[in-house]
């Protein structure tokens, strides 16, 4: 076994960017080609599974116990999700919508927006919605919990590693907005502004995303269950572009404020240990 172990998050998000991109450039080009939609959909797919694959590879391929006895750790047990979470887990994002559509009334939005949407905002091929909106956020997060914000933790503090973090996360999406009848490329048909929103909007998300999954010891599935929370959140209810940048608004407000109450957690320095028991934590380092 290894003694020591270094994050490599220039390596893991590099490649990661790289086989999504291409995976789901090559989707936009057959979503625009007669009976191309098997075909892009197939691209789809390496492209969303991208971040996972590639974390449990540099994890399988460090050598290092530790390193594994912790992605083991966060992903399968349940004892890391502690109840007093459980209705942030579940309540949190459908409240913020709610909130969003009340404080987007004096600006000329319908109180309809409460109503539940007659149907999802954007098209899957073949494959249903919800399936697609809970594979996005599980393997998502199985690659971005299990790796990709540690390696960023482990050279900064859990704040600006959480806002990079975001940021990367926000620019992996871009080859969405050029497939065609996507959600993100229906944003950029509406409105340039609405697509804009999206980007800024991933990163408050972010950083509640991280506090959400520290409260949770760090666990994976808490992490998917409030990211699917998330995605269900936004095609329930009837709400408006104009309303989801409002919504963006009042996440960075809750970020701010969440960072705030939580400054021990964002503020403590980089950590070098991964996310296990102390026993088994022993030689881990990241060394810049």
């Amino acid at each position: 076994m290894e003694n020591t172990y270094t994050y490599q998050p220039k390596k893991f998000f590099i490649i990661t960017f790289v086989v999504t991109w291409i995976s789901w450039f090559l989707s936009a080009y057959f979503s625009y080609q007669e009976n191309g939609e098997s075909i892009f959909v197939m691209f789809m797919i390496p492209g969303l599974i991208a971040p996972f694959a590639i974390a449990l590879w540099m994890i399988l391929a460090s050598k290092n116990q530790a390193l594994k006895k912790g992605f083991t750790r966060k992903l399968f047990d349940l004892r890391l999700i502690k109840p007093i979470t459980i209705p942030v887990l579940l309540f949190f994002m459908p409240l913020t919508v709610v909130l969003s559509i009340f404080v987007s009334l004096p600006f000329g939005q319908s109180i309809n927006q409460l109503a539940f949407s007659p149907e999802f905002s954007f098209t899957a091929g073949f494959i249903p919605v919800l399936l697609v909106l809970f594979l996005a956020a599980s393997f998502e997060e199985l690659g971005w919990r299990s790796y990709a914000m540690d390696s960023l933790h482990s050279r900064m503090n859990y704040f600006k590693a959480s806002l990079i973090f975001g940021g990367l996360w926000a620019l992996w999406h871009l080859p969405l907005f050029f497939i065609d009848g996507y959600y993100q490329n229906e944003l950029i048909k509406e409105n340039w502004v609405f697509a804009l929103n999206f980007f800024v909007s991933v990163i408050p998300m972010a950083v509640i995303i991280s506090w959400v999954c520290k409260k949770n010891g760090s666990s994976i599935l808490a992490a998917i269950l409030f990211h699917f929370v998330i995605n269900i959140s936004q095609e329930l209810l009837n709400i408006t572009q104009v309303t989801k940048c409002i919504e963006t608004i009042v996440l960075i407000v809750l970020a701010g404020i969440i960072v705030i109450a939580e400054k021990k957690m964002f503020f403590d320095g980089p950590n070098t240990q991964p996310q296990i028991d102390n026993a088994d934590s022993q030689g881990i380092a990241a060394n810049v």
